[in-house]
């Protein structure tokens, strides 16, 4: 079972103490807090877990260790990463080849909209999350990466960790983890995840818009705004849209405000 600290972090029970300090402060931008976790730690980070449409996106990445031969490369290469949300999308764009080349292995994940409905948007990020890390493969540093080294430890931004069992069915694997509030923006492995996510997903959403239009899923990217929920309105949800969502089909979904607020 899990353990929240005084920090807002949460603890697996499979001995997080004896790898990372008592108590890892919060996120702070000032820099990276990568070293606070074992080598070849993979980061993890969604995106669209909040739309109302598309699907959510959630992205793996393991980067080489700070004391690597390539850690300054690495440093150049990626100078800026943070929190995708804080970048610009022509910033996002030259990170994301970047990303991919400096890593040992990176992967995506994908969860749609029939099955955040059926299995709601809580497990459907855990689902996400755990197939991002089942799909990780080589990246351009990979020669770095131990033959065979399965991932060792995850650094999950937010504030939950992946349930084990959710974890275990997706992937076979049984791997300690850590909770980071605001990692997306301290711990580098999960800004590149961010921006994986970020990117990957914008596309998707880009190719959606031109089989399901007038919606403007190009411009908001499935996200709630005034545009989108006029377009709801006007045309009625597409095969897109998340049913169970309150504002997409309330009528519909009487507990979809649920969906709201499990994050």
């Amino acid at each position: 079972m899990a353990a929240r600290t005084k920090n807002g972090l949460t603890a697996s029970a499979s001995g997080m103490q004896s790898l990372l300090p008592h108590t890892l402060p919060h996120a702070d931008p000032a820099g990276p807090r990568d070293s606070l976790y074992p080598a070849f730690f993979t980061g993890i980070d969604e995106a669209g877990r909040g739309c109302l449409a598309g699907p959510v996106v959630a992205a793996a990445v393991i980067l080489p260790p700070a004391g690597a031969p390539a850690a300054k490369h690495i440093a150049a290469a990626l100078s800026g990463l943070t929190d995708s949300k804080k970048l610009s999308e022509k910033r996002r764009l030259t990170l994301e080849p970047a990303i991919k080349s400096c890593a040992v292995r990176w992967g995506v994940g994908v969860v749609w909209p029939q099955v955040i409905d059926r299995i709601n948007i809580l497990q459907a990020t855990y689902r996400a999350m755990s197939l991002a890390v089942r799909h990780l493969r080589g990246g351009g540093a990979a020669a770095s990466m131990p033959a065979g080294l399965p991932p060792v430890f995850l650094a999950v931004d937010g504030d939950k960790t992946i349930p084990g069992q959710v974890l275990q069915t997706v992937t076979g694997l049984s791997v300690p983890q850590e909770a980071i509030v605001g990692g997306d923006g301290c711990v580098m492995a999960i800004s590149a995840a961010s921006v994986l996510a970020k990117t990957f997903r914008d596309r998707l959403m880009t190719a959606l818009d031109k089989r399901y239009s007038g919606y403007g899923f190009a411009t908001h990217k499935g996200y709630g705004t005034a545009a989108h929920i006029e377009a709801i309105r006007r045309l009625g949800p597409c095969r897109m849209h998340r049913l169970s969502f309150a504002k997409v089909k309330p009528a519909a979904a009487p507990h979809a405000a649920d969906q709201n607020t499990l994050w």
